[in-house]
């Protein structure tokens, strides 16, 4: 009501519009909402009626002319049977206002108020059916209407069966319904035909009116007799207008060229539209009834009568229900004799029940209105069918059948002439119903089952675009773009139980609890009835026929329970739409017959395909061509469609679609990791893209994004595939199959471009490197995409994923070349120099990971791009390693392209470092960074160390770029921080002090002179073997290095001794050193217990140990070590007793030092007898050693400074 067509007034309105158009009225011209409608109260019984005009294309109201008396009725009056705007379109036809309608009129009022049906209107019909259908329990005459469901909307047109047949017997349509009705209903049917009277009180009435019009119309010459007589004898022939039944194939031919024209034939040709309320009873109604007004009469209708025969119950009826229609409250009677008008009398709208000989109870009439509503809702259920509400002249049983039902029993089920208009008028509120900016999902089961009884109607090979646009809806009520939503949402649309129908309830049999009306058993009732009405007299029983079922009964959209389904339903409907379109295309013949049954075979360009990352360049530089062509709108149908034509914009929105649909496929099957299916989806989307781009004139930016999108995603499965490799077998064959529908959706797309725009990127490879060059590709195709039409500032988001992903594909590529370059490098054993393709591969390598740095970058993303820049340094460390196999490994120095390229890698590893700012940015890859710049000064350092370049530098500048490179080293291992790799750091910085000390330790044997570096380098050394100690206690995997650094500590201890004179001095030494001894006690015990478990191992499993996380036992190494400790523990326990029994002869005697003696001679003695057992076990030997620094350990109870 809000639109200013639709604005309710009170009827009739004061329109100026010119004859046959519309007066629209606007908000402004309406009256206040409270004088809408009227509620007449009669005799005790009240009768809600209220009346609101929707449109009127009657003048504006003027008085009717009063007749002199003795006026001559039966002379014509100068005006009669010209065309006058008073009369409307009463005034055409010598029949007045009860003029027949139309039989399709009450869908031309659909098509004009569309939004009313389906929805709030129960009832549309011409009011002169409502009246006929009200008056049937009072009435002997015939009634024969079509009644048509949609919605919960019920379209009433009067059926007559006397012209029907006169047709069917000069076209031949309609002899199974002539048939069916003489052998069940009138075994001797026979046109009837009007008497002379019924002419001649239409032609009296005609002439009366137009008198009471003559005010300007006396001028106008009287027509011939010859005249007259044509336009009776033409009306007599047909009551209406020749184009009242259509043939069933005639039905608008410009439905096939634009369903928006698809009223044409079917004009709304009332005088004025009314929305009336009568009850609860929501009615469209059509009205002619001539409405004059002026003066002491706003309004008032005018009628003839006979005064010789008195008003009976059906006049008064009718006279009553025009003027409730009309809301006009009196009526004016002008009463005539023989045609010789006597008088005139008013008489008021709500007096007419109670005159003299039509006294008629008004609530009667409401139950009967309802009753009739109930049976027809009830029995009605069909969208789309035929219904024919049929009650034979004198009878008091009211049938009903389903004209559908008996038509498809024919050979042609296309010859029922209602199909087209109902298909038409589903098609129209469904598509309004889609218009509606505010509707929300809960219509969509709605929507969906008027398409689909829309489409169930419809010939495909007549109404190619009708279908083709029904399917095109219907696909379109399954959201893609948004699946996560739509999945939350699901149980809201099945909560609308009284929007919608489902045909799965259809076929319900309708029942009633008072068994008022069945589908009857009775012999003499006709078992081809959907429902009887056995007795009219029923009808006037209140709620005799209450419906028991919804208004609507539930319909519930489908729920798909997952994206495929509702992607492959979409496909379906996409299917018929392109059959459709295809179907209606005429070139059909020039082209080669194509089977859908048979995949059509693609035709690569090997060079481009097989060529590797090459071909791939000259595919780009063509796509991109073509990209850039599209702007400028290039059009290349292969079919011969007609840019602009309803085919070409419908295929091109179809198309569009399906590629959607088939990239949600493709996500969907990339989450399942299925990543051949996924390819097979992205390429079906991608040839639809093609299919699209060749045939649209103008691209919109909006699909150019989609078509990133589908780049993207494409990437994605590229590189996934690129990643498994190893189920490629599977992927294949997912990547191969092809279902039917697929298949003819290719057909369909074929017919129009090669569909070999995408090949490049849409082909399964078998080779890696090839599969990461096509993903990079894509994504640098998908980037090229949103450099177009500025679509890069409009979907900043999209642009950023684009280079997310460009930059993690050239990391990919760049680790790919890098791996391949070290595989070369640990291949190399005879040539020792470095080789060109590994030269190659390196800047293949650097080329990717500096694309890719750029492109983190280019979007702040500081996390990747300093993971590129740990991984270029990797590459530098390669390349340094690269180098070192250079020359002869006995005469190996470190050169200076090792140290060129590791400081290149340290260089990269603090960009890095710089790019993350702080740990917080990204911890793991804030430590993973340090842990490599570490490694790299370590490596560095422990090559200078062990490879020292002293052909090129002092002893003394080595030591002091060893030392610098490990303190370095030290300074990015972090081992406090407790994390996976805290283990590891503990070992790097123990063994960078291990061999600090060792250099120190060298240092200081080999150096003679500056006392004060010696003194400096005996406390590093001290320093630092104490550091790693502690570092290597903590571990539990590293007892030999524990034990290393241990006896190296008492080497120390033992050179210290050699430069020392005094015996006290040497006592204390050789007790720090047996101290270091006995706490080597921890390294033998976790020896001890590996040597158990692997003992005990074999016993308990038969499978060879289980890798550990700690490196399994070197037993060589072991013995080794012990062979060293039992000399050295040898060694200074003798020193020690010599010492002690020396000073023991010197000095008076001490009793702690006895003791010490004492124990160290027995501890030695035991030492002694265990080495000279040569057969006993690696076990038994450390047990022996754990007893005896056991002993020690009590022994020496203090005695001594001990060295920690």
């Amino acid at each position: 009501m809000g639109d200013s067509k639709e604005a309710g007034t009170e009827a009739p309105p004061a329109g100026t519009a010119a004859r046959g158009g519309l007066s629209l009225l606007s908000q402004g011209e309406s009256e206040e909402p409270s004088a809408q409608g009227s509620a007449l109260f009669l005799g005790g019984n009240e009768v809600k009626s209220r009346a609101v005009v929707k449109y009127s294309s009657a003048p504006p109201r003027t008085a009717f002319a009063r007749l002199q008396e003795k006026t001559d009725l039966k002379l014509p009056p100068a005006n009669w049977l010209r065309e006058s705007a008073k009369l409307g379109p009463a005034g055409t036809t010598i029949l007045g206002n009860s003029r027949k309608s139309k039989p399709f009129s009450s869908f031309g009022m659909a098509y004009d108020f569309i939004d009313s049906v389906g929805n709030d209107v129960d009832v549309v019909s011409d009011s002169e059916n409502i009246k006929k259908l009200l008056k049937i329990p009072y009435s002997k005459s015939h009634v024969s209407m079509a009644v048509h469901r949609i919605g919960r909307t019920l379209l009433l047109d009067e059926l007559d069966i006397q012209e029907l047949f006169m047709r069917s017997s000069q076209t031949g349509d309609w002899t199974w319904l002539k048939e069916f009705y003489q052998r069940l209903i009138d075994q001797k049917w026979q046109r009837k035909k009007k008497s002379k009277e019924h002419w001649y009180q239409k032609a009296i009435l005609s002439k009366f009116l137009y008198y009471s019009i003559n005010g300007d119309g006396a001028a106008q010459p009287v027509p011939s007799a010859a005249e007259q007589q044509e336009s009776s004898s033409a009306d007599q022939t047909n009551d209406s207008d020749g184009a009242s039944w259509p043939a069933p194939f005639e039905m608008p031919s410009s439905v096939s060229e634009d369903p928006g024209a698809s009223s044409q034939g079917l004009k709304n040709d009332f005088a004025r539209n009314i929305l009336w309320t009568f009850e609860d009873i929501h009615m469209l109604v059509g009205s002619n009834m001539p409405i004059f007004g002026g003066g002491r009469y706003p309004a008032v209708s005018l009628r003839l009568r006979d005064n010789n025969k008195p008003i009976n119950v059906l006049t008064g009826i009718d006279y009553w229900l025009d003027n409730l229609i009309c809301n006009v409250p009196e009526l004016v009677m002008c009463f005539h004799v023989n045609g010789i008008v006597q008088k005139y009398e008013m008489i008021k709208t709500e007096e007419i029940p109670n005159l003299e000989n039509s006294n008629f109870s008004t609530k009667v009439i409401k139950d009967i209105a309802q009753n009739i509503l109930s049976f027809l809702k009830s029995n009605c259920t069909k969208e789309g069918h035929t219904y024919w509400l049929f009650k034979a002249s004198g009878s008091d049983i009211v049938k009903l059948y389903d004209l559908t039902t008996l038509c498809e029993e024919t050979e042609d089920k296309y010859q029922n002439p209602f199909t087209m208009p109902v298909a038409i008028l589903l098609y129209k509120v469904a598509c309004n119903m889609m218009m509606k900016k505010n509707q929300n999902k809960k219509h969509y089961g709605t929507v969906r089952t008027l398409l689909l009884n829309c489409v169930k109607l419809l010939d495909k090979s007549r109404h190619p675009q009708i279908i083709a646009s029904a399917n095109y809806m219907l696909s379109e009520l399954f959201q893609l773009d948004e699946p996560k939503k739509e999945e939350s949402s699901e149980s809201p649309l099945n909560e609308n139980s009284d929007e919608s129908y489902s045909e799965e309830e259809e076929e319900m049999p309708d029942s009633d609890e008072n068994g008022s009306y069945s589908t009857c058993s009775d012999p003499s009732d006709d078992n081809k009835a959907v429902a009887i009405i056995k007795s009219v007299g029923e009808l006037s029983v209140p709620e005799k026929y209450k419906s028991i079922h919804q208004i609507r009964p539930s319909c519930a959209f489908p729920v798909c329970h997952d994206t495929e389904e509702r992607c492959r339903l979409v496909l379906s409907y996409v299917l018929e739409g392109l059959k459709s379109v295809d179907s209606s295309i005429k070139k059909e013949s020039d082209l080669p017959a194509a089977d859908p049954n048979t995949p059509i075979p693609l035709k690569y360009e090997d060079e481009s395909t097989r060529g590797g990352p090459e071909g791939l360049e000259k595919q780009m530089a063509l796509f991109l061509d073509k990209m850039g062509s599209l702007q400028k709108g290039n059009y290349s149908s292969q079919s011969g469609m007609i840019p602009g034509s309803w085919q070409h914009k419908m295929k091109l929105q179809l198309i569009l679609k399906s590629s959607k649909a088939y990239y949600v496929l493709s996500d969907a099957a990339m989450s399942l990791q299925k990543y051949g299916r996924a390819l097979r989806y992205i390429k079906l989307a991608l040839q639809s893209h093609d299919t699209y781009c060749c045939l649209c004139t103008n691209m919109l930016s909006e699909v150019l994004l989609f078509l990133s999108q589908y780049l993207t995603l494409c990437g994605d499965i590229q590189l996934m595939l690129a990643q498994n490799a190893n189920n490629r077998a599977a992927h294949l064959e997912e990547f191969n199959y092809q279902t039917k529908e697929d298949q003819e959706i290719l057909h369909s797309l074929h017919r129009e471009s090669s569909c070999q725009g995408f090949a490049w990127a849409t082909d399964l490879s078998t080779d890696l490197e090839s599969q990461l060059s096509v993903s990079c590709k894509c994504y640098e195709a998908a980037n090229e995409i949103l450099q177009f039409s500025d679509l890069k500032s409009q979907n900043p988001e999209q642009y950023i994923q684009v280079l997310k992903r460009m930059g993690n594909i050239r990391n990919e590529i760049g680790v790919f070349y890098m791996n391949q370059a070290a595989a070369l490098q640990s291949e190399r054993v005879v040539s020792k120099t470095v080789s060109t393709a590994e030269q190659q591969l390196w800047k293949k390598s650097f080329s990717c990971f500096e694309k890719g740095i750029h492109n983190f970058e280019s979007i702040d993303d500081a996390t990747n791009a300093a993971l590129l820049l740990c991984n270029t340094g990797r590459l530098m460390r390669i390349c340094a390693q690269a180098h070192c196999g250079a020359g002869d490994e006995f005469k190996r120095e470190f050169s200076p392209e090792e140290g060129l390229y590791y400081n290149k890698a340290v260089d990269y590893y603090l960009k890095a470092l710089r790019s993350l700012g702080t740990r917080d940015t990204h911890p793991a890859v804030w430590d993973s960074v340090n842990w490599e710049l570490s490694t790299t000064y370590f490596t560095m350092a422990t090559l200078q160390q062990d490879y020292a370049p002293l052909s090129r530098k002092a002893q003394e500048q080595i030591e002091k770029e060893v030392s610098e490179a490990m303190m370095k080293s030290l300074k990015y291992c972090d081992v406090d921080l407790v994390s996976a790799r805290q283990p590891l750091c503990q070992y790097r910085a123990a063994t960078i002090h291990h061999r600090l000390a060792s250099m120190y330790h060298s240092c200081l044997r080999n150096q003679v002179g500056d006392e004060h570096l010696r003194k400096q380098h005996r406390v590093l050394a001290d320093l630092h073997y104490s550091k790693a100690v502690k570092l290597f206690q903590l571990l539990k995997d590293a007892p030999c290095e524990l034990l290393r650094v241990q006896l190296e500590r008492v080497a120390f201890a033992e050179f210290q001794m050699t430069s020392q004179n005094s015996n006290i001095g040497k006592l204390k030494t050789l007790s720090g050193a047996l101290d270091i001894m006995v706490r080597t006690k921890h390294a033998f015990q976790l020896i001890r217990k590996e040597l158990v478990e692997e003992f005990d191992q074999p016993k308990s499993e038969e499978t060879p140990p289980a890798a550990d996380s700690s490196p399994s036992l070197n037993r060589e190494e072991v013995i080794k070590l012990l062979g060293i400790f039992e000399s050295r523990l040898s060694f200074l326990l003798l020193q020690s007793i010599k010492l002690l029994s020396s000073t023991k002869k010197k000095t008076s005697s001490n009793l702690e030092e006895d003791v010490v003696l004492k124990t160290n001679k027995q501890i030695y003695s035991q030492l002694l007898r265990a080495t000279a057992n040569k057969n006993a076990s690696l076990l038994e030997r450390i047990d022996v050693l754990v007893h005896l620094l056991d002993q020690l350990a009590r022994g020496s109870g203090g005695g001594g400074g001990a060295l920690q």
